[in-house]
């Protein structure tokens, strides 16, 4: 049985997988290509199993996008120095690449497609953990196709930002996807604010006013109250917010000016709503010297 390089360099750039993981996978299997494929996709599994219950709260975030349609993607590792790895990088601009083709709208179905080199997301996911030693998810996605302008913004490759924009121009749409990155508003409009929000907002204002200031006659308080509600409605909106690259208006001033309407915008944040480990060093080698 002999091993050639040409023969590891065609398994390579089907699998992904590293050189010395297909010259193994050659080896094991008698140099059967098709069986070494098969055979590095279990030992991937297997790996990837083992890790999956391993915190990944680090990562980045890939967008892609082509006209009207663009996404973004959240993918997980478990360190930052993972998440600056060449073959991690490669693999989170190929999974953007392939939601965008595929057209796939959750991660679920995400996986099952299959990647510009031929392995699923699925599989091209457990071949990097066996490569990286890490666990790796790809968490969460998101997706705009619109024939209206359309801003894809990522910030540092942690914060990711889709805006839809009715009228207006790209150069506008940018602007208002650069700011949600930047105040991560909760809500678009005042419309959009739940009720539920300005209720328990509105209790709490009350109880940080003075026994004097709630013994105001009723008119005179509800003024007061609804004047602290539309400060903080303002605060928890995009339309409501100083624009970030022109404070000196609002977000809802410079779309009245230029004739805009932001329909809907998503942001993705790296490791957001994951809890992370926090590892004390220090505490764990006292305690293995018995002194802690």
């Amino acid at each position: 049985m002999q091993i050639t390089a040409q023969t590891v360099k065609e398994l390579r750039e089907r699998t992904g997988a590293g050189m010395m993981e297909c010259k193994k996978a050659l080896t094991e299997n008698a140099g059967d290509i098709d069986t070494a494929a098969e055979w590095l996709r279990k030992q991937g599994l297997a790996k990837a199993d083992k890790k999956a219950s391993r915190v990944a709260a680090e990562g980045r975030i890939a967008m892609a996008r082509h006209a009207g349609k663009a996404v973004l993607v959240e993918i997980n590792s478990e360190t930052d120095f993972v998440a600056k790895d060449e073959n991690f990088v490669k693999f989170t601009d190929e999974v953007a690449r392939t939601a965008l083709s595929s057209g796939a709208r959750d991660v679920e179905a995400l996986k099952s497609e299959k990647t510009s080199y031929g392995p699923t997301v699925e599989e091209a996911r457990a071949w990097l953990i066996a490569k990286v030693g890490e666990n790796v998810q790809v968490r969460r996605m998101a997706h705009v196709d619109s024939s209206h302008a359309v801003a894809a913004y990522v910030h540092g490759a942690r914060i990711g930002v889709l805006v839809e924009l009715k009228g207006g121009n790209d150069e506008l749409a940018r602007g208002i996807a650069m700011h949600i990155a930047a105040m991560n508003p909760p809500y678009n409009k005042a419309s959009d604010v739940p009720a539920a929000f300005i209720a328990k907002e509105k209790e709490i204002e009350l109880a940080k006013m003075s026994e004097k200031d709630r013994s105001k006659p009723e008119p005179i308080l509800e003024k007061i109250i609804s004047g602290k509600i539309a400060k903080i409605v303002n605060e928890n909106t995009l339309y409501g917010q100083p624009y970030v690259l022109n404070t000196e208006q609002t977000v809802e001033a410079a779309l009245k000016a230029a004739g805009a309407e932001v329909l809907q915008f998503q942001r993705l944040a790296v490791g957001e709503g994951i809890e992370k480990v926090v590892e004390d060093y220090a505490a764990e080698v006292m305690k293995q010297a018995g002194l802690a």
